[in-house]
């Protein structure tokens, strides 16, 4: 009896002992890994090239948001004037004014729609660039500092893992 239970003990420290000697190796696996967290959003928003991006924007689809603004007016006013002016209409011109506004309102929203798409395609392709530019940026600060993983968005992050203000100042650097 005292065999078996001294036995217990033996094996009980025997893996004990195997768990102490394989723990620092798997302490140190984790203890070599450096983790840098960015805010692409931030970058996007804050970067001189993301500024340059809006502009770019903002002038190429100006004269249609203008254009769309100006034709929704017309539209508003030709329907108040229907309003008003329908009681002394006869019923023919009244129902030809209202089936061209409504061919009038068609043509409006189809127009946005393609305007929005527009946008959002060219948004895309200025965004692809500058995430591209990036990743670039992104390599050179992960080698300079040995990180071996950057993530993106994280729920919560130190400020000493944050590189984001360091890519906005490498991409802001570049020409």
């Amino acid at each position: 009896m005292k065999l078996c239970f001294s036995s217990k003990w033996v094996q009980f420290g025997l893996i004990a002992c195997a768990s102490f000697a394989a723990a620092p190796q798997v302490f140190a696996q984790d203890a070599g890994t450096r983790v840098a967290v960015v805010n692409s959003e931030k970058v996007f928003n804050e970067s001189n090239l993301a500024k340059a991006m809006q502009t770019r924007l903002q002038n190429e689809f100006t004269k249609r948001q203008n254009e769309l603004r100006d034709s929704a007016q017309k539209i508003k006013s030709a329907a108040e004037k229907l309003d008003r002016d329908a009681a002394v209409m006869n019923e023919a011109d009244r129902v030809r004014r209202q089936r061209e506004l409504a061919d009038q309102d068609r043509e409006l929203q189809r127009k946005q729609r393609e305007f929005t798409e527009d946008l959002n395609q060219r948004t895309f392709e200025e965004r692809a660039k500058i995430a591209e530019k990036a990743n670039a940026v992104l390599k050179q600060i992960a080698e300079q500092r040995k990180i071996d993983v950057i993530v993106q968005e994280a729920a919560y992050v130190s400020p000493k893992a944050d590189v984001t203000d360091d890519v906005i100042k490498a991409l802001n650097s570049l020409k």
